[in-house]
């Protein structure tokens, strides 16, 4: 299993949108998300950054993450989910990934 943390903003003005979609997530999404081989996984708000952590239990990462990507009810999701979000980087990915310096179980 692996631990991953990210970070992306979040548009102030779209903080209460944010939270009303993941209140009633789209049809299929949280199915696909677990069928890509990741649990435990949660979004936190703070100021105007979320703050994403979950469990990636597969063993490829990069071939999980591109059959989630090409699933159309995700598609759908992160249409409505990407206005509200604002990347940090030029590369073109949304949540960038965090360095973990710490793990106690």
């Amino acid at each position: 299993m692996q631990r991953y943390g990210q970070i992306i903003k979040i548009k102030k003005e779209k903080i209460k949108e944010y939270k009303n979609l993941h209140a009633n997530p789209y049809e299929g999404v949280c199915a696909k998300i677990k069928e890509c081989n990741i649990q435990n996984y949660s979004i936190y708000l703070f100021g105007e950054y979320l703050f994403a952590y979950f469990e990636y239990v597969g063993v490829d990462f990069e071939a999980d993450m591109a059959k989630m990507a090409r699933d159309e009810n995700t598609q759908k999701w992160w249409k409505a989910t990407d206005p509200c979000q604002v990347f940090l980087t030029c590369t073109g990915h949304k949540w960038l990934n965090m360095e973990e310096v710490f793990h106690l179980d």
